[in-house]
């Protein structure tokens, strides 16, 4: 189940502005991206909408994703990982990937089950996929046009 570009690590927090000065001060960044979205997404216990702060700190062409889920019972996947302080927590990698319908196709004859899915046809796809009993933690795959890509801080 591990297809496509290996580009993030993400990490779930109860403070992104004290995670961004951490990285700030101890990583040679060359882009720092933050934002607070509100988003629809859809999981197996149906559609909802979220509220979540989130940067994305960039290492050269490796992107941490620091993600402070705000509200929305659709979150539950980042709530539940959630450190008991304000520190990082590892949640999952992220797979950028070519072709979204061929991805779906593959994942979709796997035993991995996914958890979460969102985004904008023709410009953004990701969706989770469960393989924490394999790997110990989520895994999730997305694909972007071009210029979402960029604007994300991908090259």
């Amino acid at each position: 189940m591990a297809i496509g570009q290996h580009y993030q690590n993400a990490y779930v927090t109860r403070d992104v502005d004290k995670a961004v000065a951490g990285f700030r001060q101890w990583a040679d960044t060359r882009l720092i991206l933050e934002t607070e979205v509100e988003v629809k997404l859809w999981t197996p216990e149906g559609e909802g909408t979220g509220v979540q702060k989130l940067a994305f700190v960039w290492v050269e062409d490796l992107n941490y994703e620091l993600i402070e889920p705000k509200s929305g019972d659709v979150l539950k996947i980042y709530q539940e990982g959630l450190p008991e302080g304000d520190g990082l927590a590892f949640h999952h990698v992220c797979h950028r990937v070519d072709d979204w319908d061929e991805t779906m196709a593959h994942i979709e004859k796997n035993p991995f089950p996914v958890v979460l899915k969102g985004g904008t046809p023709d410009m953004l796809q990701f969706c989770y996929v469960d393989t924490r009993e394999w790997l110990g933690h989520f895994t999730e795959y997305i694909w972007a046009n071009p210029e979402r890509w960029q604007q994300l801080g991908g090259r």
